[in-house]
């Protein structure tokens, strides 16, 4: 048995400038709060349980979900079962499409409450 839940939103912006990227976005959801660029991520305050970044990508823009499972070759194969396929496998995640088209990454559960927040599910 594993577990996996909704982990967040990543709002993907092509060749972007990142502190403009947070600034926007930031603003758009209220969160007036400025947070230090780590690499070619912008952590937005937390809504909800779910963690919101802004990306920087060499692709088109788009906005993806991510997928947390505290064991990510179980919840794949789960997706793969229900039609989604795998696009990428990169360090430590996969990036998987939806049948429908829409891209999103399962990615590693983190922290001892993983299991006690109110949108995990199981199989």
């Amino acid at each position: 048995m594993h577990r996996s839940r909704l982990a967040g939103f990543i709002i993907d912006c092509e060749g972007a400038d990142l502190d403009a990227a947070a600034d926007f976005w930031g603003g758009a959801f209220g969160d007036a709060k400025r947070r230090k660029p780590q690499g070619k991520y912008v952590r937005l305050d937390e809504r909800g349980g779910l963690q919101v970044e802004v990306q920087k990508v060499a692709h088109p823009s788009r906005v993806h979900l991510d997928i947390a499972a505290d064991d990510i070759p179980a919840e794949v194969a789960r997706l793969e079962r229900l039609g989604a396929r795998v696009v990428e496998r990169v360090r430590t995640w996969t990036v998987m499409e939806a049948p429908t088209g829409q891209r999103f990454c399962v990615i590693q559960a983190k922290g001892r409450d993983f299991a006690a927040t109110a949108n995990v599910w199981e199989e």
